[in-house]
């Protein structure tokens, strides 16, 4: 059992940067890949990046791409997501997702976080 709880979300304007953590219970943090997802209002759930447990492989949609980096510290027990260039169209709540297994689909992570809101404003 892994629970994740995200914190860091806030209010932004465009241009500007949030870092996101997500701190996971457990001893077993370092076995489990480490995804991030956003939904906006009305939207579906959408990836955003993923991380290896390793740290060593990470993908990121292409909305993002260059502007968001994800990294994790096993030590810690805690991923991030650094967010720079924000725009308002990165306005959503964002999720933390751990599993077993590196995936870029959500209904393949077995455990979430309850999520933190970044709004970015124009």
């Amino acid at each position: 059992q892994v629970q994740l709880v995200e914190s860091g979300g806030g209010l932004v304007q465009a241009g500007g940067s949030l870092r996101l953590s997500c701190a996971a219970s457990g001893r077993t943090f370092s076995t489990y890949a480490m995804g991030w997802f956003r939904q906006a209002p009305g939207k579906e759930r959408e990836f955003v990046a993923t991380i290896s447990w390793s740290g060593g492989t990470t993908y990121y949609a292409d909305s993002v791409k260059g502007r968001f980096t994800i990294t994790r510290d096993n030590v810690k027990n805690t991923a991030y997501l650094q967010m720079n260039s924000l725009k308002p169209e990165d306005t959503a709540v964002y999720y933390c997702a751990a599993d077993r297994t590196i995936t870029i689909v959500a209904p393949q992570f077995r455990y979430w976080g309850q999520g933190t809101q970044v709004t970015v404003s124009s």
